[in-house]
């Protein structure tokens, strides 16, 4: 099954997918809560199988929920799992959540398209740009 550009409401927002051969797009417009966090969930885990590089544009935000931020923790242990290099794009919307329940950036935020979206031709995501990895604390 290949994933092909579509479109979805719900609730107060609306989801956007646009594949492409090196990277899928997600994008969200209006409000992210919790009664629609778990359809952007939904979102990213039908691309993640058909793209080796995924972007979630949430700069379209309006609102954004902390049920939206656990949504984000999903999504990254998804990606992780699958080996699929994923970035998050914030507004302010998102900027203000992440500041206080991600101080510590555990998540790959940017503020604009990374240029490997754009077409540039990079073959490796910008530094800093990843996946979730694991490192045991000392005791």
């Amino acid at each position: 099954m290949t994933v092909t550009q579509s479109w979805q409401r719900s609730g107060t927002a609306e989801f956007t997918v646009r594949p492409a051969p090196s990277v899928t797009v997600i994008t969200a417009h209006g409000e992210l809560d919790a009664a629609n966090a778990n359809q952007l969930t939904v979102f990213v885990e039908r691309c993640v199988d058909h793209s080796s590089r995924v972007v979630v544009d949430l700069r379209g935000l309006d609102f954004f929920g902390t049920a939206g931020f656990s949504a984000l923790h999903r999504i990254n242990v998804v990606c992780s799992g699958a080996g699929v290099q994923w970035v998050l794009v914030v507004g302010s919307a998102v900027h203000r959540v992440m500041r206080i329940c991600d101080p510590d950036g555990t998540l790959p935020t940017t503020t604009s398209l990374p240029e490997w979206e754009l077409g540039a031709g990079i073959h490796e995501a910008p530094s800093g740009l990843g996946l979730l990895q694991l490192v045991p604390q000392p005791r």
